[in-house]
């Protein structure tokens, strides 16, 4: 995956609470096998009207949010199901953070997992990025993983957020799901030894498994 260390970009409000994947990525653009053209259908209902044109007060289509990378949003974004469509939509729409005081649980490791950015602020520091935006005159946030902040590129202001260890190296070491799981083999492989030590019994019980499965249809 894409490293994630420093981004400053264009950042579009969207002070919508509950926001959930439903949303950002509609029932009709799961219908492919692949990840292609979800960028298109990233919050088709907010950005198009019913004959499919762009809405003018929708703010990531006013001039000058083309180039958005960033989204401050309300509080539990990406809330509903499951779909990783959600993210990947995001990604390919050219976001590479949002911003929001919560997220949906579900939403928010597959945030990580594919190297989207989610800041956890606090509901006061959300509220006060938002008001710090406009929905009319692009502002521009710079966003600093390493040191936890987000910060007006003029400087007036800036707030801390959240993000766990784990997944904070993943961005900033580009690595996805498996490749965090390899970097820690040598402890997962400790304590593998020490638990057959302990358990002998059971020492190697998928092979023993297999062996007894394919004896069974022989």
């Amino acid at each position: 995956m894409e490293k994630f260390t420093t981004l400053a970009a264009v950042a579009a409000p969207l002070p919508i609470d509950n926001l959930d994947t439903d949303q950002l990525m509609p029932k009709q653009f799961l219908h492919g096998i692949d990840k292609k053209g979800l960028g298109r259908g990233l919050l088709w209902n907010l950005r198009m009207d019913a004959d499919g044109r762009p809405r003018p007060e929708c703010v990531l289509n006013r001039p000058g949010f083309e180039e958005t990378k960033i989204i401050a949003a309300g509080p539990n974004f990406g809330c509903g199901s499951s779909r990783e469509h959600a993210v990947w939509g995001l990604l390919q729409y050219g976001i590479r953070a949002v911003i929001a005081p919560s997220f949906g649980e579900i939403f928010y490791s597959n945030c990580f997992n594919n190297g989207l950015l989610a800041a956890r602020v606090t509901p006061e520091d959300g509220a006060a990025i938002l008001a710090a935006l406009s929905d009319v005159k692009p502002v521009r946030l710079v966003i600093d993983l390493e040191a936890e902040r987000i910060a007006l590129e003029s400087g007036a202001a800036s707030w801390s957020f959240q993000v766990a260890p784990r997944h904070r190296r993943m961005l900033l070491q580009g690595l996805d799901m498996v490749d965090a799981t390899l970097q820690d083999k040598a402890e997962i492989e400790a304590f593998r030894a020490a638990h057959e030590a302990k358990f002998p019994w059971m020492a190697g019980l998928p092979g023993k498994y297999r062996r007894i499965r394919d004896g069974r249809r022989a």
